[in-house]
């Protein structure tokens, strides 16, 4: 019996975008020859995949769970071609269940989970990105999925007293976080975040507008202009939407954390949009 490689096995699957396992099978079945591999493949109605896997899937869903006592949370981002697949039911419930089962194991295989639902929907399935928060000291995770599954949260906010954590006042706040970010599109945090490449870049672009004030007034306007930059990409710099703007997602914060006796931080956040990345 011909040797069955992993190179080989790996060529197979390169030839079919068929799992490990199936292309393994077959080249066992057929004594390692790929034509014969790939027409078995194909036999089993598997190596149908090969088409559909050339195709783009732009379509898709963002799923979320978060595990009992909100200190770990996953969202995920999996895509298909066709809008009619993404709100297939099945399709929802995989995403989900990868959610889940990420949730449960970070290093979780899968791979047999996506080739099957392929198998029952016979469209190209791509598992794009996931993003996994556990709280680390006292705080919780918590996720928002906006209607119809195409923008997703997942938020870790903290507090230094366990107490605060058990609050209603505590977990209204983390929702209306989770509300801001899909709504206002952060970027980072806070200010100190933002990336030192994208700050210089909005201070060029600022000074280039103001060319040919006086220098007192060109530093004055890209102050100001980089402040607006800011009270679009930081979170806390946001005005808060459910104050309609009139202040800012920070001292909404400082002023729950006042009345609860602690300090509130929005610690990390993930927001996934279908399509911001193509699988």
């Amino acid at each position: 019996m011909a040797e069955i490689t992993a190179a080989l096995v790996a060529q197979l699957r390169a030839m079919t975008n068929v799992g490990m396992m199936d292309c393994k099978k077959a080249l066992v079945e057929t004594n390692g020859d790929l034509k014969a591999a790939v027409e078995y493949l194909r036999k089993k109605g598997i190596a149908g995949a090969a088409k559909m896997e050339g195709r783009e899937a732009r379509e898709g869903v963002i799923a979320q769970y978060i595990a009992p006592g909100a200190r770990v949370g996953v969202l995920i981002e999996v895509n298909c071609i066709t809008d009619f697949v993404a709100r297939n039911e099945s399709f929802i419930k995989f995403a989900e269940e990868c959610a889940r089962k990420l949730a449960a194991d970070p290093q979780v295989d899968l791979e047999p989970d996506r080739l099957a639902i392929f198998n029952a929907i016979r469209e190209k399935i791509a598992i794009a990105r996931h993003a996994r928060i556990e709280v680390s000291g006292h705080g919780m995770v918590a996720a928002y999925i906006h209607t119809g599954g195409k923008l997703g949260v997942l938020v870790e906010v903290g507090a230094e007293k366990e107490a605060t954590v058990g609050t209603e006042q505590f977990r209204e706040l983390v929702k209306d976080i989770t509300l801001q970010i899909a709504a206002g599109h952060p970027y980072v945090v806070s200010r100190e975040q933002a990336p030192a490449d994208v700050v210089a870049k909005e201070r060029e672009i600022a000074a280039e507008q103001a060319k040919g004030k006086p220098p007192q007034a060109i530093e004055k306007i890209v102050a100001g202009k980089l402040e607006k930059f800011y009270q679009g990409y930081c979170l806390v710099d946001q005005g808060f939407v459910k104050r309609n703007g009139e202040i800012s997602v920070g001292k909404y914060i400082e002023e729950v954390a006042k009345q609860l006796g602690d300090k509130i931080t929005v610690r990390r956040f993930v927001r996934f949009q279908v399509g911001e990345t193509t699988a």
